[in-house]
């Protein structure tokens, strides 16, 4: 009779907890301080030293950070430019032919970990780490074309910082590229970016070497043109289509009521009910609480591949009760978001039914999201697009007040 009561009493705690965290039962009830919330793109972390904001990923049991592996991103970028120079003629990439191949380098944002992450692995690649990722800390290398061994010198780094205080901008990339190409002339052999923006903006600098090879990183579509003709010699891929429907899955699952591991597996590593499932791998770290998906270099041999399968053709609509969504986007003119991101958020969330209201910042301020992080007990979910990475707080004690 015990053993019965025993396991009726389970039975009924699995009931609760499943009514307790499933967002269809209880919409009218349920605080926002018990919704879901996903951080993406912009890990919670500390703008200067890089360092995590765990406080911000274990608010509550239903928080996470979706993002790409920062660190493989990096090694993929670096690994990128070696494979170039191994297979390509020497006598041609070393313009000015001093035994030298020298490199300038844009950097996004010294304290972002994906841009962090870029500057360490195109320095590792090319022999320049010196334990730093500091525009103005590195050493010479070397590195091998062909069977000769050549110098690595990285001529210039620099944060790209606009006027007005904003990260990755491409109207100073334009002109830091103009300024290099003055003073350094055939000693640049290689540009890199930690994006593709601006590695764009390099091309349309003032006398910008023509044919001068040139890395990026986002594979965003308004790179198509330049990585098909070749003005853009490779970039990187997040992946970024997986990362949408990473997030709703996540959404889907956890308003589904799913609980712990299997919020971040079911669509990961096993189908749902409908069979849905990611196919691009997917690393959960436990301590970050951080659902992270590998990159994928592209140039213009497997461009064309990479476009043809933009959105997974397997997904197919799902019978749950419609999910109201809530998501941030930093920066309305953030190329990787607008151009990739938000496109296959449109694309997968009517079959995954759930209603997304987006809300936009300007990239500088967290007050520019921030004030329209509004009647927040209208949605039953939370994705948080970070303006800076240490403002995590500021969202979720606003879903405390409200």
């Amino acid at each position: 009779m015990r053993k019965i009561k025993k396991v009726a009493v389970i039975i009924f705690s699995a009931i609760l907890s499943l009514n307790l965290f499933s967002c269809k039962e209880n919409k009218s009830t349920m605080l926002n301080k018990n919704k879901p919330v996903i951080f993406y793109n912009r890990q919670p972390s500390d703008p200067i030293t890089g360092k995590l904001d765990y406080s911000a990923v274990s608010w509550n049991s239903r928080t996470y950070y979706l993002g790409t592996d920062s660190q493989n991103g990096g090694e993929t970028q670096g690994q990128q430019i070696l494979d170039f120079l191994q297979n390509s003629n020497a006598e041609e990439i070393d313009r000015n032919g001093d035994g030298i191949i020298g490199y300038v380098l844009l950097i996004g944002d010294e304290g972002h970990i994906d841009s962090k992450a870029r500057t360490e692995g195109v320095r590792r690649a090319l022999d320049t780490w010196n334990n730093s990722t500091k525009p103005n800390i590195k050493k010479e290398g070397t590195v091998k074309i062909g069977n000769k061994s050549y110098k690595t010198v990285e001529l210039a780094a620099k944060s790209m910082t606009g006027a007005d205080g904003s990260t990755w901008n491409a109207a100073t990339a334009r002109e830091s590229m103009k300024i290099w190409t003055n003073s350094f002339g055939k000693s640049i052999d290689l540009v890199i970016s930690n994006n593709d923006e601006m590695a764009l903006a390099c091309l349309s600098s003032e006398n910008f070497p023509k044919g001068l090879p040139v890395f990026g990183f986002d594979a965003n579509d308004s790179v198509e043109k330049a990585i098909a003709s070749g003005a853009i010699t490779g970039t990187v891929t997040q992946n970024t289509d997986s990362q949408a429907l990473a997030l709703l899955f996540l959404v889907r699952n956890m308003c589904d009521g799913l609980l712990d591991a299997a919020v971040y597996t079911q669509g990961f590593s096993y189908g749902d009910k409908y069979g849905n499932k990611i196919s691009t791998p997917f690393a959960y770290n436990e301590e970050s609480r951080s659902l992270l998906v590998s990159n994928t270099a592209i140039n213009k041999e497997n461009w064309q591949e990479y476009k043809k399968n933009a959105h997974s053709s397997t997904i197919t609509k799902t019978q749950g009760s419609k999910v109201k969504l809530l998501l941030t986007v930093y920066n309305s003119n953030n190329d990787f978001l607008n151009e990739n991101f938000i496109p296959s958020i449109n694309y997968y969330a009517p079959l995954l039914n759930i209603d997304v209201t987006i809300i936009y910042g300007d990239g500088q301020n967290e007050n520019s999201c921030l004030s329209k992080f509004t009647n927040l007990s209208y949605y039953d979910a939370y994705a948080i697009n970070l303006v800076k990475t240490n403002n995590a707080h500021l969202y979720t004690d606003k879903l405390i007040l409200q």
